[in-house]
């Protein structure tokens, strides 16, 4: 039976990798915080505009793949695998990471967390943030550390968001376990299966290549 996927923040990175996914043959619950949100997702209703994107939301919702809620609660009973896509934009008041929204995800999600899972973060974080996640949700998840952690860290590009998650140019993992490996692979079975590298790391690692990939656009950017 396939793993039933929760997708948790659904802006453009959340409801693109949520109707991908149900695309891809899961059943996905997203997730937000925002009723007025969920109340357009569910009647397939976009607040930006990606090419192929709605067709892909549209057809899930018709499917019965792919379904919206604002219950965390309803999260954690459905879910196999949760993915976090919420924000992390930079603090107003400095240069670094603002991580509150992230922080209260897991927060809300963890305490809720009653049987094995796994949690996989996709936010771009500073390098060493999901090693304290991981000890912050054994702490807080009644399943303890049955409750695992990866990372696995978004390349999206505006205008392609929809081919960037089904055929990216690569999928980077950080993990802690072979089975939390083995459960992202049978998720990205299908890219993978069509050539996708599929790169193993450690959570820095996969931290630091999404860092370093923001820094390299940027550095481009700068000299246009």
């Amino acid at each position: 039976m396939a793993r039933r996927i929760t997708v948790l923040g659904t802006g453009y990175l959340g409801a693109t990798h949520a109707a991908c996914l149900a695309d891809l043959g899961f059943e996905v619950l997203g997730l937000d915080t925002d009723p007025d949100v969920i109340a357009a997702l569910a009647a397939g209703e976009l607040p930006f505009y990606d090419p192929g994107l709605e067709k892909l939301l549209e057809r899930g919702l018709r499917s019965g793949r792919l379904r919206f809620t604002t219950s965390y609660a309803e999260v954690a009973d459905f879910g196999d695998v949760h993915f976090i896509c919420v924000g992390t934009p930079q603090r107003p008041d400095s240069a670094g990471a603002d991580l509150s929204q992230l922080l209260s995800c897991i927060d809300s999600l963890a305490p809720r967390l009653e049987r094995p899972c796994l949690i996989a973060g996709k936010s771009t974080i500073p390098v060493g943030t999901a090693a304290s996640l991981a000890e912050r949700i054994a702490e807080l998840a009644p399943a303890g550390t049955q409750v695992q952690l990866a990372w696995n860290p978004e390349f999206l590009r505006e205008g392609f968001a929809v081919a960037d998650t089904l055929r990216p140019e690569r999928i980077v993992v950080g993990v802690r376990s072979a089975e939390a490996e083995a459960i992202l692979r049978e998720v990205y079975a299908e890219p993978i299966a069509a050539g996708v590298p599929f790169l193993v790391t450690g959570y820095e690692t996969a931290e630091l290549v999404k860092v370093a990939a923001n820094a390299f656009l940027a550095t481009k950017i700068s000299f246009i």
